[in-house]
């Protein structure tokens, strides 16, 4: 996916000589969370529309330098790595810088999400599972066998989320017996955290606790 392609250079970075005023109203424009700033074409950060509505409008942006920000990606970042730099900086533009440090433009957090929606995780019709296993003990490679062996495939699949040692993994699985491949999962010792109306296992589970309740009622 070329990301260059989403490039804004549409609308023109703030210059640090811009007054705090003339910034103040740009913000109240557009729906950006940070704005690039520039001094003789070089980029020197991105200020907060947070930190801007606090400085003395009077002012200019060289008297609050300091609060610049200076995150960006290249280029030739992918978008993963562009996703990550907005997540890690809580902003929904991203400027864009060449090999030299030029200034080129910036990405928008949406456009890069919509890449994100063309991938087979997904554009492609699967089941959704999510499962539960020791730092320690999982493979991406068991879960990968896990999967193929009930002739399924894997769209896509990450860490969703890391805590007390213990690994949880969410992945996009294709149209399958999903049944079939929880089960497998729980004989492999992973913990299905996910809810599916075909796991045979839970719905033994409640009838039995059902026919137990009913037992100890009579």
């Amino acid at each position: 996916m070329k990301t260059n392609l989403y490039i804004v250079n549409e609308i023109k970075p703030l210059d640090i000589t811009v007054k705090v005023t003339d910034a103040q109203l740009m913000f109240n424009e557009l729906t950006y969370t940070h704005f690039p700033v520039i001094k003789d074409k070089i980029y020197l950060g991105c200020i907060s529309e947070t930190d801007i509505r606090c400085f003395e409008t009077n002012k200019s942006l060289q008297s609050y330098q300091y609060a610049l920000e200076g995150f960006f990606v290249r280029k030739n970042s992918n978008w993963l790595d562009i996703l990550e730099a907005f997540a890690q900086n809580n902003s929904n533009i991203m400027p864009v810088l060449d090999d030299n440090n030029q200034y080129l433009g910036f990405c928008e957090l949406g456009d890069i999400m919509n890449l994100f929606n063309e991938t087979p995780f997904l554009s492609e019709p699967g089941n959704i599972l999510i499962v539960e296993k020791g730092i320690l003990d999982y493979s991406f490679s068991e879960i990968a066998q896990i999967v193929e062996s009930n002739n399924a495939k894997v769209l896509g699949l990450f860490i969703s989320n890391m805590e007390n040692d213990v690994a949880q993994i969410t992945m996009k699985i294709s149209d399958s017996d999903i049944n079939n491949i929880v089960q497998t999962f729980r004989r492999y010792s992973y913990n299905i955290v996910s809810k599916h109306h075909e796991d045979s296992f839970l719905t033994n589970l409640k009838e039995r606790s059902q026919y137990l309740e009913k037992y100890l009622n009579i």
